[in-house]
């Protein structure tokens, strides 16, 4: 009995080996998902910016002619609904730089239907340039960058507005860079030591770029193509 046990959990072991070495495999497929390169505070021009941006990084490296959205929550106000990350970046599927693909659709970007069903890791989350974002494990001498803005729960959905600007976890909805607003993030590399959430893991300190470093980010945001 005991050698048959070993026997399966040996074999599993190898067929889940082989079916993540499969999922990561490079692919000729455009990109259509990416973090930005460059650092950012939490004043990003509104939802209009952050897009703006995203198409910038996407031109320049070659893909602008997707339309590129920011994954970004707003929180609502007594004028304006709020805003979903999730209902902005189109249908997918996506892949990155290298053509591996992230994830098949919306549902299996968020585990709406089977948890962890996306390709979401360090080794995977890569810039328009196709490189690596430091997380908890980098080159020595260099800061941990794995905070991703999202203003996100886990389901990509908008938290509820809170009574004043330092409550709300948006970045006064990405207008905002001082010191008292806050914003939600995830952490692309899934390593933390409480929440590995991609897209809600814990909040910021602040929204200027010194507060985003001094828990482990540097401002960047994920952007998908949504045609």
């Amino acid at each position: 009995m005991t050698r048959s046990r070993t026997l399966f959990a040996a074999t599993a072991t190898i067929a889940l080996a082989s079916t993540a070495a499969l999922a990561q495999t490079e692919t000729d497929a455009p990109m259509t998902f990416f973090v930005t390169s460059e650092s950012h505070s939490g004043d990003l021009g509104g939802l209009a910016g952050a897009d703006a941006e995203c198409q910038r990084l996407a031109t320049a490296s070659g893909a602008g002619g997707h339309t590129w959205r920011a994954y970004l929550s707003t929180h609502g106000s007594n004028t304006e609904a709020p805003v979903n990350a999730r209902d902005r970046i189109g249908s997918g599927p996506w892949h990155n730089a290298k053509g591996v693909k992230i994830a098949d659709s919306v549902a299996a970007l968020h585990g709406d239907i089977q948890r962890d069903s996306n390709l979401l890791y360090r080794e995977t989350t890569l810039t328009e340039n196709g490189d690596l974002v430091n997380g908890r494990v980098r080159p020595e001498g260099t800061n941990n960058e794995h905070d991703m803005l999202t203003g996100s729960d886990s389901h990509g959905r908008a938290f509820p507005s809170g009574a004043s600007r330092s409550q709300n976890l948006t970045c006064n909805n990405w207008t905002y860079g001082g010191p008292d607003s806050i914003a939600m993030i995830g952490h692309h590399d899934r390593l933390s030591g409480t929440n590995t959430s991609w897209n809600s893991s814990h909040s910021t300190n602040g929204c200027s770029l010194e507060d985003f470093n001094a828990t482990g980010g540097a401002g960047h945001f994920y952007c998908f193509a949504a045609d």
